[in-house]
């Protein structure tokens, strides 16, 4: 009786409940299908995002290699930059060249810049027949320099389908402005201007007359430049194959009647531009120029009218590979070469004080020197050179250059790439015509860092 009484209490509960389990389970059900739709619609809305995502990323990217193509890609090459349609270059270097100097017989000048490279005519001679230290006591000195530190600018761009070029270049050396009291503030000077275009440049450049592969290696600015050609200047050069023809600035350089200056006044009077012709040699061997020059030497005479003579000379210059090394050398001789040879250690011209003729200065020099590598990062270089001058003793001063010679050696670093450390001994003579002489003996060391 009792279970019967269990079993009817039982299954009234469980009829009681059924309808709302079942009324529950559907609501579950229910809100399971809504967060099911939730879950979807978000599916939904992050793979949609991630798309655009994934999108704008690929456009960027586009963009960012469009950029470095156009702009970029040419600096990894050393192509320099583009903006628009044209392509700059960026270049020089940072140069630190310390100097210990001792002159002979005699004292340079602290803003001279024979303190911060060799400068023939400018080394001091006793000019009295008596010992220096009787007269002239020589000097030593130690000078710190960043001047030939230089900087270059070059852009070019295709004009009627040929490049047109053009190179802007400045250094800060034999500046009037600037002194060593406090911030050493040299100001830039103009080296190098000029454009290219169809074989064809006009500006500021390299005399036709000179090679500049000639140059030897050296730890300071310039050595060996007694017998060297040496001269940057306003020129039109016309360029074929391996001829160049130019018309140069004339400027002569004339000793004037009286014999006030050794080296020349500027006679700008020239009607006639200095004419150059050149023909250059290359190959496996190296490179090798002939050159030949004609100029006017113009001047004034005492009480005359403008008087002129003729200047010519012939030069044979270049770089020619030996073993591992390589010889650097020049050879030039004519008259009235003038400010072309020595760093315008003599006069183009004399005038003579009898008849009042300008009469050409006859001169031969040479130089030749030998660079040769130790290892992969060091090497040597070393050369002589000599310029020997035919003054006409009649009416030229006894104080006037009659030889200059110089030698030199120098071991070169590269402790990094393009950074050199540089040690160099030079040694150079000055003599006049009246048989008297001075030297100079240099110590340097330089640091540079071109880029």
């Amino acid at each position: 009786m009792k279970n019967s009484l269990k079993l009817l209490l039982l299954v009234s509960v469980a009829t009681a409940y059924a309808p709302m389990a079942a009324a529950q389970s559907s609501a579950t059900e229910a809100r399971l299908q809504a967060l099911e739709a939730m879950v979807q619609q978000l599916r939904s809305e992050l793979a949609a995002e991630k798309a655009q995502t994934d999108s704008d990323l690929i456009t960027l990217e586009k963009k960012a290699t469009t950029v470095i193509s156009s702009a970029g890609s040419s600096a990894k090459t050393g192509n320099g930059f583009t903006v628009g349609d044209t392509t700059f270059k960026l270049g020089g270097f940072v140069d630190f060249d310390a100097h210990v100097s001792n002159f002979s017989d005699g004292q340079v000048g602290s803003s001279s810049a024979a303190r911060d490279f060799f400068i023939p005519f400018a080394t001091p001679v006793n000019a009295l027949d008596a010992e220096p230290e009787e007269v002239n006591d020589g000097s030593t000195t130690t000078d710190f320099t960043a001047q030939a530190t230089r900087f270059a600018v070059s852009a070019s761009r295709d004009v009627g389908g040929k490049k047109a070029t053009a190179h802007i270049e400045t250094d800060f050396l034999v500046t009037a402005q600037g002194n060593e009291r406090l911030t050493n503030s040299f100001s830039p000077r103009l080296r190098r201007a000029f454009l290219d275009y169809g074989g064809l440049r006009v500006g500021q450049e390299w005399s036709t007359f000179q090679n500049t592969s000639a140059i030897p290696e050296s730890a300071s600015f310039y050595v060996l430049p007694e017998g060297q050609i040496f001269i940057r200047q306003p020129i039109i050069r016309y360029t074929k194959g391996p001829f160049q023809v130019a018309l140069e600035n004339a400027n002569a350089t004339v000793i004037p009647a009286g014999g006030v200056s050794a080296l020349g006044t500027e006679e700008d009077r020239n009607l006639i531009p200095d004419v150059i012709a050149r023909y250059n040699l290359k190959g496996d061997y190296g490179n090798i120029s002939l050159s030949a020059i004609g100029r006017q030497l113009r001047a004034d005479s005492v009480g005359e009218s403008a008087e002129s003579d003729f200047g010519w000379g012939l030069s044979a210059a270049g770089r020619v590979n030996v073993g591992e090394g390589d010889v650097r050398f020049s050879l030039t001789g004519g008259e009235g070469l003038g400010r072309y040879i020595g760093l315008n250690t003599i006069a183009g011209a004399a005038i003579n004080p009898l008849t009042g003729d300008v009469e050409a200065i006859g001169a031969i020099g040479g130089h030749i020197a030998y660079r040769h590598p130790l290892t992969s990062n060091t090497r040597i270089s070393l050369g002589v050179t000599q310029l020997s001058i035919d003054n006409d003793e009649d009416f030229t001063l006894g104080t006037i250059t009659d030889r200059a010679r110089s030698g030199y050696a120098a071991l070169l670093w590269d402790v990094i790439p393009k950074v050199t450390f540089g040690v160099e001994g030079l040694y150079g003579e000055r003599r006049t015509e009246d048989g008297e002489s001075g030297d100079l003996a240099r110590f340097t060391f330089s640091a540079k860092y071109g880029f």
